[in-house]
């Protein structure tokens, strides 16, 4: 498969076509699962014994945050690492953005993606595998864990929220911090969560008839969940927000990718202790911070690193960091037996 993309603005000639040259320097397949269709890249690892790792983004974003993060995690040798910590990586699209296209039948939530990835990873013949994501790829790579669990040999998230159970004592400044944050993002912040979980079709509307629209819509947040000073370019390139924007524009996955906040809010349960092994990286500018001993309660944490910089989308801003993080977890779930 081959993709092409438009860009809206170029500062020369040839970056019009820059990110789609790198996308195209991946194999990309279709399949179709649970009657979607399926995209996903997937990039072997020159190393024969890589680990397999499923690596799902969220929203706003899309499979462009990881065009940085999979030479690195692929040929870590040519990246100056260990050939230990080589991944074979698989990248899907969620049904309902990019290049899976719309949604077009009700139920496409959280655990009905991670199903389908289950079903994709097995039928590319991969029997133990790890999952990565942060934002819904963070929830999707979890519930692939409760799933699969004889499969998911450990789970990496870059995002993590995690909610009060009664009162919590002895609350450190820095929990009192982070409350503080969720609470923010149950009110103001979270103002687009409360249109696309009850009104994503009138939403829809807008953003699939202006370009503009749907920049603002999404621009906002990179914005916003950045560690950006000023502007969202302060964090990232701006013709690779630019790409990631047009993936949304392009297939036109403005109503299907809000309805997911809709399909989530209608099939939301309280979370299931998983015993799968997780991994927790906290970049501090992050539209919520986690608290560790809340995350205890319903995950098997073994690994949790805080960074001094970087925002909510990792693979973007601060790839390297994140590529070091993941290596660190995998490789201790190596060396413990559990690949």
């Amino acid at each position: 498969m081959t993709v092409w993309i438009a860009s809206t603005r170029c500062r020369s000639r040839d970056d019009r076509r820059v990110y789609e040259r790198r996308l195209n320097e991946f194999p990309q397949f279709t399949t179709t699962i649970d009657g979607h269709d399926v995209h996903f890249l997937q990039v072997r690892s020159p190393e024969p014994d890589a680990t397999s790792l499923i690596l799902t983004h969220g929203w706003p974003g899309s499979i462009v945050e990881f065009l940085d993060v999979i030479g690195p995690l692929t040929d870590p040798v040519k990246h100056g690492g260990d050939p230990a910590d080589a991944f074979h990586l698989v990248i899907p699209s969620i049904p309902g953005y990019g290049f899976s296209g719309p949604t077009v039948e009700r139920g496409w939530n959280v655990d009905r993606v991670a199903r389908a990835w289950a079903e994709l990873m097995a039928r590319l013949g991969y029997a133990r595998y790890g999952a990565q994501g942060g934002d819904w790829g963070s929830g999707i790579s979890r519930a692939l864990a409760l799933t699969a669990p004889d499969h998911v040999i450990g789970v990496h998230v870059n995002f993590l929220t995690t909610f009060p159970m009664g009162e919590l004592d002895d609350l450190t400044e820095q929990e009192r911090t982070r409350l503080g944050l969720l609470k923010r993002f149950q009110g103001d912040f979270g103002g687009y969560m409360a249109i696309q979980s009850t009104r994503p079709q009138t939403l829809a509307f807008g953003l699939a008839d202006s370009p503009v629209g749907q920049l603002a819509w999404i621009l906002e947040k990179f914005k916003e969940w950045t560690d950006s000073a000023d502007r969202p370019e302060d964090a990232i390139d701006r013709d690779y927000l630019l790409t990631n924007v047009m993936l949304y524009w392009l297939t036109n996955t403005a109503a299907s990718s809000a309805r997911f906040y809709y399909e989530f809010a209608r099939s939301w349960t309280q979370p299931r202790r998983a015993e799968t092994p997780l991994g927790v990286a906290v970049f501090p500018h992050d539209l919520v911070l986690p608290i560790r001993r809340l995350a205890e309660r319903t995950h098997n944490v073994v690994h949790w690193t805080e960074f001094d910089r970087g925002g909510h989308f990792a693979a973007l801003e601060q790839p390297e960091l994140l590529v070091a993080d993941i290596r660190t977890f995998f490789g201790r779930l190596r060396l413990a037996g559990h690949t």
